[in-house]
């Protein structure tokens, strides 16, 4: 068996220092490079995780609160995003009247905020979206999928993951919504 010949000049993508790559798909100068862009993107991935995870939590109080006519200063904060410094400086300025009920049971009320500030309901509305892709007429199983567009399992997780399609399980059964499958699998 013999080896390649060939010496492609190249930059390392974690490095970025010059090297010779011996075959096309060659990105990283030596294993320690690769280990640590491998590392770095984990990394990465795992702040995202986060921050989604993060906005989801939120996105549920908004909705849980925007529903109610009084609400307490953290409440305010998550809802408007202004600091609980700003809602006490406006209730003891007297520009917004608030109910003190005990030790940190303040309650302010929602009207008198909204007409000084304007909500954060952009994260509802994106919320909104996202549960009604996921209805039940709205969604597609990896096995539905697979048998509709005769296409293996693997293959359909694969592009469900390339193109960052969302998803929602349910027990064993992965949702995904068809416009997004249609559009990949069905063009027209």
């Amino acid at each position: 068996m013999g080896f390649s010949q060939l010496k492609i000049p190249k930059l390392c993508e974690f490095c970025e220092k010059p090297f010779e790559a011996k075959t096309v798909s060659t990105r990283f100068c030596s294993k320690y490079c690769s280990e640590k862009q491998g590392r770095r993107q984990k990394q990465l991935d795992k702040e995202v995780k986060e921050k989604q995870s993060l906005l989801e939590k939120k996105s549920n109080r908004i909705a849980e609160i925007q529903t109610r006519p009084y609400i307490s200063v953290s409440e305010a904060v998550i809802l408007y995003g202004i600091s609980k410094d700003t809602i006490h400086r406006l209730i003891k300025n007297g520009k917004i009247p608030a109910h003190n009920f005990g030790h940190r049971l303040t309650r302010v009320s929602k009207f008198d905020l909204e007409l000084l500030f304007t909500p954060a309901d952009k994260f509802v509305k994106a919320q909104k979206e996202e549960n009604r892709d996921f209805e039940v007429g709205n969604c597609y199983t990896i096995s539905e999928i697979s048998e509709k567009y005769k296409a293996n399992p693997s293959t359909v997780s694969n592009v469900i993951k390339k193109n960052k399609i969302p998803t929602k399980q349910v027990g064993s059964f992965v949702y995904v919504p068809k416009r997004y499958i249609d559009e990949i699998f069905d063009p027209k």
